[in-house]
């Protein structure tokens, strides 16, 4: 089964949806992203579908509703977490500083810039 992400006009993804392989082949078996965007197109009036792969084939990342597909990269990637971190060059967000490398649980502290770590308790 192939993925294709719908974008809004600031190439948010507002859904993902299954298209069956068969759609996307071409008549010597073939696959074709087009042909599964005319597909796309034939259900839902609007030719604003990219491919997304699960296993990172192409694009990078999976799309998930809410991410951005960056036309210039050809990647798709999550929506910030916090304002201090970046994109690596796989598209995947990183903080300023490493999570430390540990068994322990840790969050993200914005507004000092570091690693907390979590407390958890059992009742």
């Amino acid at each position: 089964m192939a993925h294709f992400a719908e974008l809004n006009e600031n190439n948010i993804v507002t859904r993902v949806i299954v298209v069956h392989n068969n759609e996307l082949q071409n008549t010597d078996r073939s696959e074709s992203e087009l042909k599964g965007i005319d597909f796309c197109e034939s259900l839902f009036g609007h030719r604003d579908w990219v491919q997304t792969s699960y296993n990172g084939n192409i694009r990078y990342n999976f799309a998930g509703q809410g991410y951005t597909y960056d036309e210039v990269n050809d990647a798709f990637y999550a929506p910030q977490p916090f304002a201090s971190w970046s994109l690596d060059e796989n598209f995947i967000w990183v903080a300023p500083i490493p999570m430390p490398e540990d068994d322990n649980i840790y969050a993200w502290d914005e507004e000092n810039q570091e690693w907390k770590l979590v407390e958890l308790t059992i009742e």
